[in-house]
């Protein structure tokens, strides 16, 4: 069911966009992803409070069907997914988009209230309206993931997943692989654990998510057998943290954020190594 014919391996995430990033700054960003061939550009209404979606309209202005384009909408405040919400949410990113269409639209996370095949069932007719040419879902379950495909065509799920967060192995994957719906990881990084940035007994660097935070000896355990695993083929821990993830057979792309040109092109080199299914079993 999903397309994964325009979607780039290692596809490029946006939250940064208007918060930590201004427009000069994204602008960078996308230009290097578009360079390094990252077609996949994911974003959402609610990132940097609509400033990620109208720095993205700009920055893609005249080149805007060069990408495969991904909008999320039903978080944040008064977001949620009746089919209300979900008409006026579409306008509000195409707007802010400066686009008459998004090529994934997904449904940021269940409200906990309307049913999601209600919510799908709308984004449906989205579809049919030619403003979305494919829908997907986010941070689901595998009940909530068969209760959305059972409503309308459900392309894509997009769930946090990293080597070291796997839960959605046990169920969610394989679910994806059986109704043919790609999986998009987020967060493969770990909040930049799995870069090598952080090391043992060190403080964190200025700046970086984690700074002032400790992290245990148990998951320093994790990371440094991650490290000579990946060194063992000459690759390096970061290699492994999106190679792995975009070896695995329902995983379709990878999104990874970026604050710089330097990111981008690390992050998308990452995603050429791909591993053999007896890597993949291996990895600690």
């Amino acid at each position: 069911m999903h397309s994964v014919t325009a979607l780039s391996r290692v596809g490029l995430g946006t939250n940064n966009f208007g918060r930590r990033l201004d427009l000069e700054g994204a602008r960078a960003v996308v230009d290097a992803a578009i360079d390094a061939g990252v077609t996949h550009i994911d974003t959402a209404d609610i990132y940097g409070g609509g400033e990620s979606e109208r720095l993205l309209g700009e920055i893609l202005t005249g080149r805007r069907d060069t990408v495969v384009l991904a909008t999320k909408f039903g978080m944040g405040q008064g977001g949620n997914g009746s089919p209300d919400y979900t008409r006026r949410a579409i306008d509000s990113s195409l707007a802010r988009l400066r686009t008459d269409h998004v090529d994934l639209f997904y449904y940021h996370r269940p409200d906990g209230v309307t049913p999601i095949g209600e919510t799908v069932a709308a984004m449906h007719e989205l579809v049919e309206a030619g403003k979305v040419r494919q829908l997907g879902v986010s941070n689901v379950d595998a009940t909530q993931l068969r209760d959305a495909a059972a409503a309308a065509p459900v392309s894509f799920v997009q769930n946090r997943y990293s080597l070291l967060e796997r839960g959605v192995e046990a169920e969610l994957l394989p679910l994806c692989s059986e109704l043919g719906v790609g999986f998009v990881p987020y967060f493969p990084l770990a909040s930049g654990l799995l870069t090598g940035k952080y090391r043992r007994g060190e403080p964190a660097p200025a700046g970086s998510r984690l700074e002032g935070q400790p992290v245990d000896d148990e998951t320093f355990d994790r990371i440094e057998a991650f490290e000579r695993f990946a060194a063992q083929s000459g690759h390096t821990l970061l290699d492994l943290a999106i190679g792995a993830l975009a070896s695995q057979p329902a995983v379709v792309s990878v999104i990874a954020g970026a604050m710089t040109p330097v990111q981008v092109r690390t992050n998308a080199a990452a995603g050429s190594w791909r591993l053999t299914p007896e890597e993949l079993a291996a990895v600690p």
